[in-house]
C-alpha cells in the first residue's frame, strides 16, 4: 500500500454516511472514506453477525469495541477484543468475520 497524493485532513466519523451490509446472519454498518484508493472504514457488526462470503482481500483491523472472531479457511480462528488488531495481505489467507452476542466496532484499512 502506497499512501501518496493524500492531503492533510481530519475525518469526523459521525458525519460520514452509514451504509448497511447484510451478512449470512446479522448486519454490518460501514462508514467509509476513500483516500486515493485506500479504503478506510468504521465497521459496526450486530450481535450474531456472520459474513456471507470468504474474503481474500488484505486488511488491517483494529477492534474498538466488542468482540469479533475472524475465521480462517484453514480452520483456525482468532478472537479480537478492544485494543487488538490483525493484519492480512491480499491473497494471503481467505477469512470471514463473525460476532457472538455483543457485536463489535472496528477501524479497518484496506
Amino acid at each position: 500500500m502506497r499512501m501518496s497524493d493524500i492531503p492533510f485532513g481530519v475525518t469526523d466519523w459521525d458525519g460520514v454516511e452509514r451504509s448497511e451490509h447484510p451478512g449470512a446472519a446479522g448486519i454490518a454498518w460501514w462508514r467509509t472514506c476513500d483516500f486515493n484508493g485506500i479504503r478506510v472504514r468504521i465497521v459496526e457488526y450486530s450481535p450474531g453477525y456472520l459474513a456471507d462470503h470468504w474474503c481474500d482481500k488484505g486488511h488491517i483491523l483494529y477492534c474498538l469495541e466488542g468482540e469479533v472472531v475472524t475465521e480462517l479457511a484453514d480452520g483456525r480462528s482468532v478472537r479480537l477484543g478492544p485494543g487488538m488488531s490483525l493484519q492480512v495481505g491480499d491473497g494471503a489467507m481467505a477469512h470471514r468475520t463473525r460476532t457472538g452476542g455483543v457485536g463489535a466496532r472496528l477501524f479497518v484499512v484496506d
